[in-house]
């Protein structure tokens, strides 16, 4: 299966892969795929990939186990490579790697949790414009005061320095591994809602359902 591909115009960003972090273990939700629960009619992965797939050169799937239970999505799913668990830099990693041998025209890399289902249209453009005004290696975006560095720009190049960090050092922590690194930061409002706002929990469906309408409506 290929990763799904959409056009982007050079002129805005630079080719940019998009992965879908899915590879959680939702324990707070019993188990099970979140981004499979629907909101509003539609599963929240539909939702991330319609806003991510006209930003970025192609999306792919980071999750574990069978991937067959993906395949109406139509996405390359690609698991991680470092075993237990240990969080999303290894779906980045995987994602990092695959785009090294799959599409090495691609520098960047976006990661984005798969449970957010209102993500900005303006994303990849806003992430990208930051790093070059700022002269940074990576961007993440934040929303109100909280940072959220599991939504953000990797560079392809960097993924063996990640591996040491995650294999040899055993770091876990997003922002522990962006520390070393020039950060640019974007911040979104979180009126009327929250583009970052993810399904953590089953109360948070429900309010999920308020935040579709809304969003839909837009």
């Amino acid at each position: 299966m290929k990763a799904v591909t959409t056009d982007i115009s050079a002129a805005r960003v630079p080719p940019t892969l998009g992965v879908l972090l899915a590879g959680g273990l939702a324990r707070r939700m019993g188990g099970g795929d979140k981004p499979m629960r629907t909101i509003g009619g539609r599963t929240i992965l539909e939702r991330v990939i319609a806003r991510l797939a006209p930003q970025c050169s192609g999306l792919i799937l980071n999750a574990n186990g069978d991937p067959a239970r993906f395949a109406a999505y139509g996405l390359q799913v690609v698991a991680d490579d470092v075993p237990g668990f240990p969080g999303p830099l290894a779906g980045i990693l995987a994602a990092l790697d695959w785009t090294a041998a799959n599409r090495p025209e691609i520098e960047w890399v976006l990661s984005a949790a798969g449970d957010c289902p209102f993500l900005p249209r303006d994303l990849v453009a806003q992430l990208h414009e930051a790093r070059a005004r700022e002269n940074a290696q990576l961007a993440v975006a934040a929303s109100g005061e909280q940072s959220h560095p599991v939504i953000g720009l990797w560079r392809v190049a960097l993924r063996e320095e990640l591996r040491h960090a995650l294999v040899v050092e055993d770091l876990r922590k997003i922002d522990r591994w962006t520390a070393r690194y020039p950060l640019a930061t974007v911040t979104w409002p979180i009126e009327p809602l929250d583009p970052f706002f993810n399904a953590n929990t089953v109360e948070d469906i429900a309010e999920a359902e308020r935040l579709a309408a809304l969003d839909d409506a837009s």
